[in-house]
Parts: C-alpha cells; sequence; structure tokens
C-alpha cells in the first residue's frame, strides 16, 4: 500500500501563508490607501467582504462533517470520555498555561494565544488522521462532536479563560473586558451559519445526489474555498501592517514557540493516554490529532469580530496554521513510527 500524501495546495499550506503576508505588507506598505478602501467596504466594525471570506472560510470542513455519527460516538463510553476530557480540559488549560507563561508581558497576544487554544480542531483533523493511518469514521464522529461542543461553548470558554481567570489569578495589568453576548453573536455568524449551511448541504444534497456524488465531486469541489478564503482575510489583514514589515520574523518566533510546545504536548501526553487505555491505533491516531489540532479559521475569526482586523489577537491567529501545518505534518511520522513500536 503506498503512502498517502497531502494534496498539493495542503501540502505547501505554510509557504502559501508566508507569501501571502508579504504580498499583503508589501502592498500595505507601497499603496496605504487600501485602508481607506476597506473603510468604504465596511457596516459599523464590520468589513463586508472579509466577513464573507471568513463565512467561506468555515464551510468547507462542516459541511464534510456526518453528523448522523453523532450516536454512535456515545456508545464506546471510555473513548468519549478520553476526548473530551482531552478537548475541553486539558487542552484549553495547556494552552491557557503557554499563554500566561510565554506571553504574560503582551497580554494581546496571550489573549490570541488563548483563542486559539479553546478553539477545537473541526477541519485539518481529518487530514492528518488520514496520512496517519486512523480510524475515519471515528475521526469523523470526534469532529462532530467538536462542531457541537463548539457551538453551545465557545463563548462560555472565551469568557471564563479571557475575562475571568487572569484576573482571579492576579494578572492585575491584564484589562480586557469581553462581553458574552459580543462574543456568542460572533460565534452564531462566523461558526453558526456555515454550520447550518453545511449541515443542510450533508442532508438534501446526499438525498438528492447521492452520497458517491456528494463525497467525490461536491466536497473536492468546495474543499479549496477553505485555503483560498483563509489567504485572502491574511491578505487583507497583511495589507493593513505595511510599516511592520522589519518585525515581522520576531513576532512570528514569539508567538510560535507556546504554539509548537501546545501541538507536541497534546499530541504525545494523549497518544500515551490512549495505549494505556489499550484503545487499538487506529482510535488512538484519531483522538491524538484530534486533541493536537486547533480550529485556527474560528480563532481568527472571532479575533477579528471581537477585536478588529488591525489588531494583534486576529495576528496571532493567523500564525497558527502557519506552525501548526509543518509541526503536525512531523507529529504523523512520530504518529506512524510509534505505531510500528508500539503496535506489532
Amino acid at each position: 500500500m503506498k503512502n498517502k500524501r497531502l494534496k498539493f495546495l495542503d501540502r505547501y499550506l505554510t509557504l502559501w501563508i508566508f507569501l501571502t503576508m508579504f504580498l499583503g505588507v508589501t502592498v500595505g506598505y507601497f499603496y496605504p490607501g487600501i485602508q481607506e478602501a476597506m473603510g468604504v467596504v465596511s457596516i459599523g466594525s464590520t468589513n463586508i467582504p472579509l466577513a464573507i471570506g471568513l463565512i467561506v472560510m468555515m464551510y468547507p470542513p462542516l459541511a464534510k462533517v456526518d453528523y448522523s455519527l453523532l450516536p454512535k460516538a456515545f456508545k464506546d463510553k471510555r473513548a468519549l470520555s478520553t476526548s473530551l476530557l482531552l478537548n475541553w480540559v486539558i487542552g484549553p488549560i495547556l494552552m491557557f498555561v503557554l499563554a500566561i507563561l510565554f506571553l504574560h508581558d503582551q497580554p494581546d497576544y496571550m489573549v490570541g494565544v488563548i483563542l486559539i487554544g479553546i478553539a477545537r480542531c473541526i477541519a485539518m483533523v481529518l487530514v492528518w488522521n488520514d496520512l496517519a493511518k486512523g480510524n475515519k469514521e471515528y475521526a469523523a464522529m470526534l469532529v462532530a462532536l467538536n462542531s457541537v461542543f463548539q457551538i453551545l461553548f465557545y463563548s462560555v470558554y472565551v469568557w471564563i479563560f479571557v475575562s475571568v481567570l487572569p484576573s482571579k489569578l492576579g494578572f492585575t495589568t491584564y484589562e480586557v473586558k469581553i462581553e458574552m453576548t459580543e462574543v456568542l453573536q460572533s460565534v452564531l455568524m462566523y461558526l453558526g451559519v456555515p454550520f447550518l449551511a453545511g449541515y443542510l448541504s450533508h442532508k438534501y444534497l446526499i438525498k438528492y445526489k447521492g452520497q458517491e456524488w456528494y463525497n467525490h465531486k461536491f466536497i473536492p469541489f468546495i474543499s479549496p474555498f477553505t485555503l483560498y478564503a483563509l489567504l485572502f482575510t491574511i491578505f487583507l489583514m497583511f495589507s493593513l501592517k505595511g510599516e511592520q514589515i522589519v518585525e515581522l520574523p520576531t513576532e512570528v518566533i514569539k508567538v510560535g514557540i507556546p504554539l509548537v510546545i501546545y501541538f507536541v504536548m497534546m499530541f504525545v501526553v494523549s497518544f500515551f493516554i490512549n495505549y494505556r487505555l489499550k484503545l487499538p491505533y487506529d482510535h488512538n491516531a484519531a483522538i491524538s490529532f484530534t486533541a493536537a489540532g486547533n480550529n485556527f479559521e474560528l480563532a481568527i475569526a472571532i479575533a477579528i469580530a471581537v477585536f478588529g482586523i488591525h489588531s494583534p489577537q486576529a495576528f496571532v491567529g493567523v500564525i497558527g496554521p502557519l506552525v501548526e501545518v509543518p509541526v503536525l505534518i512531523a507529529l504523523v511520522r512520530l504518529s506512524l513510527y510509534w505505531q510500528k513500536r508500539f503496535y506489532k
């Protein structure tokens, strides 16, 4: 059996992001009038092209999810409880701790990292799981579960980890108050709308066109739009940062360090917990990559909606996929190596 490889667009995602960042900064530097142009197509604090791009970015991964698998997810109580513990307790707390340790003196960046930590993966995890020979149906069940949980709890987690915990832990210089209603509105717009569209697409297009057409025609057609919309968002963001081109590399490294530590720790901890629980490798891989990955699309959307496109929080959201892709590719290789070593 031949080793599976990432598709061309996914394989070079980090390169595309770097090139788009550079192009955006260059355009912003030589054509500063782009900021005025952005204001013309805005309603209040909402930039219309950007809002459309963010919704389009979220739609393809949510259209891939088979929500009919959710009842099966609840049957395996041990694996389900492990996945929920990793995704909704350990993951957010670990990212919160890393954000404080590395970025406590830059609270805006700290908030951006926290927003990534509480956004659980619902897109690229299917790619990583497939490459690592994980169980496809099991990964799809966990993605469906995380999608529903994010609709229900993301705004609550933002309030707890951004507005409540830092002040309770004595970060007196940290003064960021976020209204839950504001985050909830953003979640409903940038996750709820594409969630509903994805659910209806999956249900009715399969009903009228068939599973084969949906999986092999429709999904391949819409999948690249996540990348296109992501790059469009990044271009707009960095076109407004033309004057910061010299500072960019050091800022990326500063934000990237806690993210790399997080991805590696979450995968390793998850893998060996599942191994101790004697879960089969294909289930272990599905749970581990679900725990290690994050929904950077949602983190970017919420950061822009709440803090603005110019914000450091939104900048951190962009660094998420920039760091995640090469690290997760390395973890796929590690997972396959551990399969040979521990699952004979």
